[in-house]
């Protein structure tokens, strides 16, 4: 099972509403949602991972233990920070963030 705390479900909406008003090139409401679906999806099947990955970025660590990067393009990645209990049943996300912002 998967959890968000209130910092991963507002990151969530901020990714939404980011790339739906974006300066440099706004997506269109279907393309920011199915964007949007594709994060949330990777997210949902955390639980189902064996690898989990530490943390290596002080602002990560900041936020939890391990880390799931989804290279969304050549440019973008996704960072999905969280913790799990060790018998792989409950993951909780903490923090969710780009490779733009991480650095």
């Amino acid at each position: 099972m998967v959890y968000y705390s209130e910092q991963a479900e507002n990151d969530l909406y901020n990714i939404l509403t980011g790339l739906a008003n974006w300066d440099k090139h706004p997506l269109e409401i279907e393309h920011a949602l199915n964007y949007y679906d594709d994060i949330r999806n990777k997210c949902d099947k955390l639980d189902q991972t064996i690898n989990h990955p530490l943390t290596r970025y002080l602002i990560h660590k900041i936020y939890g233990t391990y880390v799931y990067k989804y290279t969304r393009n050549k440019n973008t990645t996704w960072y999905i920070i969280y913790d799990y209990d060790k018998q792989n049943n409950i993951v909780y996300i903490q923090h969710i963030t780009s490779n733009h912002v991480t650095r």
